[in-house]
């Protein structure tokens, strides 16, 4: 994590290495409270304004990619290259994130470069809808009724 923070040109500190730990560990997308919960037990002393604040450094310099799923609550993911290949389907009910690759979508970009001449430097794909634990939630309550 040091080198990461050494080659985007910023100051190793503390805060900024253990949020980039805790991101890389994550297993999924954490918004700002986890990873303020996830860090006070390893660093007691950081507050939640350090980790906005230190997230907002980490995204500006390509390091952090923040996710809008829903007007309520942002998402962190690290991009250790500067760049996320991947993709998301979100559940709306759950709020569950699937990340997927596909190679559809980049050849959709290089299309789109080409066709109008454009300099794309990023994609997001967020494909919404309901995941199969959530219609079977539904199913089941909708069998309950009748």
């Amino acid at each position: 994590m040091p080198q990461l923070l050494r080659e985007a040109g910023l100051r190793v500190t503390p805060q900024r290495a253990l949020l980039l730990e805790i991101l890389r560990d994550s297993e999924g997308h954490l918004d700002a409270d986890e990873i303020y919960r996830r860090a006070r037990h390893r660093h007691p002393r950081i507050s939640l304004s350090t980790v906005y604040r230190t997230l907002s450094q980490l995204k500006d310099q390509g390091l952090v990619r923040e996710l809008h799923f829903d007007e309520d609550h942002h998402h962190y993911e690290l991009c250790d290259t500067g760049e996320c290949k991947h993709y998301h389907l979100y559940c709306v009910d759950c709020g569950a994130v699937v990340e997927f690759e596909s190679p559809l979508v980049s050849e959709l970009t290089r299309q789109l470069a080409r066709e109008y001449n454009f300099e794309i430097v990023d994609c997001r794909v967020t494909v919404s809808g309901h995941c199969s634990a959530c219609r079977a939630k539904q199913r089941a309550c909708e069998g309950e009724s009748q």
